[in-house]
C-alpha cells in the first residue's frame, strides 16, 4: 500500500511539474507577442515623431492646405473631425443607450430579441466601408426619392432643384438657422449620421454590458422600496453603469475619428479651405487630409506633413482615451 501511494504521489508531482513547464512556456510566448507588437507600436510612432517633429508648428493648425509645403495646414480637417466627432457622440448616446437599456430590461425572450441580438454582434464587424455605401444611399441620396423624375417627386409635385440628386431646401417655422435640405448630399449631418452607423453596434454592446454588470441585488432593493421598473432603471442602474457606458462610447468614437473609407464613400472632400458655417456645408476630416498628402509626390507632402498629421491625429485619440479614463475614475461607484 505505501509503494503504491508512493508511486501515485511521484506521478502527481510528474504531472504537476509538467504543468508548471507548460503554463511558464505559454506565459513567455505571450510575453513574447506583446513585446513584438509594443515594439512595432513604439518603432512607428518613433520613425512618425522623426519624420514629422519639424512640421508640428502653429501654420499647421491655423492655416488652411496650400500648394507650399511650408505654408500648409490642416485647420478645416481639425475642426471638420472635431464637428463630425461631437454630431456623432450626439446622436450615437440616445440611440444606443436606449436601445442597450430596452434589450437588458424590457425587451421579452423570444426569437424576435435573439434575432436582433445576433444581428448587432454581426454590424459590430461588418468593414467600414460598407457603412459608407450604406450613408451614401441612405443619406446622401436618399435612395433618390427627391430626383426630378422619381415617383415621389411625380406623386406629391414637389418642387425639387434641377440637379443630378435633385432635392428640396425649405425653413421651419421660418427660422434661417433651422434650413433643412433633402437629400443630404455631401454635408457634414450626412457624414456624422454615417459614422453613428459605424459605431452604433459597439456603443450597444458596451452600453449592454455596462448595465448587465450592476448588481441585481439593487434592482430587488428599488423594487423593495417602492419604486416602478423606470425609477429603478432611471436612478439606480443607469448611474451605476454610466462610467463604462461613457468609456465604451469614447473609445467607440476614438475608432470613429481615425476611419477614412466611410466618408471617402460619402463624398467628404481632401481640400476645404473654409470653416463650416452649417450641418449643410462641406467637410474634411484629419485621416482624409492625411490620406491626400500621402497621395502628392513631394516628399514633403508625403513624408513629413503626413507625419505631422498623423501625430495630430493620434494626440486628439489619446485625448479622448484620457477622457474615458478620467470619468470612468470620477463617476465610478465603489461599494
Amino acid at each position: 500500500m505505501n509503494n503504491k501511494n508512493s508511486h501515485n504521489q511521484s506521478d502527481f508531482k510528474e504531472n504537476l511539474n509538467k504543468r508548471h513547464a507548460l503554463g511558464n512556456w505559454f506565459y513567455f510566448v505571450l510575453l513574447a507577442c506583446m513585446l513584438i507588437g509594443m515594439f512595432m507600436l513604439s518603432a512607428l510612432i518613433i520613425d512618425l515623431a522623426i519624420q514629422g517633429k519639424d512640421w508640428l508648428r502653429p501654420e499647421l493648425i491655423t492655416k488652411y492646405h496650400s500648394r507650399i509645403p511650408e505654408q500648409a495646414g490642416m485647420k478645416s480637417a481639425i475642426v471638420g473631425s472635431l464637428i463630425i466627432i461631437a454630431l456623432t457622440g450626439l446622436f450615437s448616446f440616445p440611440l444606443g443607450v436606449g436601445a442597450a437599456i430596452y434589450l437588458e430590461e424590457y425587451s421579452p425572450k423570444n426569437w424576435l430579441t435573439s434575432f436582433i441580438n445576433i444581428n448587432i454582434n454581426n454590424l459590430a464587424g461588418v468593414p467600414s466601408i460598407v457603412y459608407g455605401m450604406l450613408g451614401l444611399v441612405v443619406f446622401g441620396r436618399m435612395f433618390g426619392l427627391f430626383k426630378s423624375d422619381s415617383w415621389l417627386v411625380k406623386l406629391l409635385n414637389l418642387p425639387v432643384g434641377k440637379s443630378a440628386l435633385g432635392g428640396l431646401q425649405f425653413n421651419l417655422f421660418g427660422i434661417p438657422w433651422l434650413e433643412i435640405h433633402l437629400p443630404f448630399n455631401q454635408s457634414l449631418l450626412a457624414g456624422a449620421l454615417t459614422m453613428t452607423l459605424l459605431i452604433l453596434p459597439v456603443v450597444i454592446i458596451s452600453s449592454r454590458e455596462a448595465i448587465r454588470s450592476v448588481p441585481s441585488t439593487i434592482r430587488e432593493a428599488a423594487f423593495g422600496l417602492g419604486a416602478t421598473k423606470w425609477q429603478v432603471i432611471s436612478k439606480q442602474v443607469v448611474p451605476i453603469a454610466m462610467p463604462g457606458v461613457l468609456t465604451g462610447i469614447i473609445l467607440s468614437l476614438s475608432r470613429a475619428i481615425g476611419e477614412t473609407a466611410p466618408l471617402i464613400i460619402m463624398g467628404a472632400f481632401t481640400y476645404v479651405p473654409f470653416l463650416p458655417k452649417s450641418l449643410w456645408d462641406k467637410f474634411t476630416v484629419i485621416p482624409i487630409q492625411v490620406y491626400n498628402w500621402i497621395t502628392l509626390p513631394q516628399e514633403k507632402y508625403r513624408v513629413h506633413l503626413a507625419a505631422a498629421g498623423i501625430l495630430v491625429l493620434l494626440a486628439v485619440l489619446l485625448s479622448f482615451n484620457a477622457i474615458a479614463v478620467f470619468l470612468r475614475k470620477k463617476l465610478e461607484i465603489k461599494w
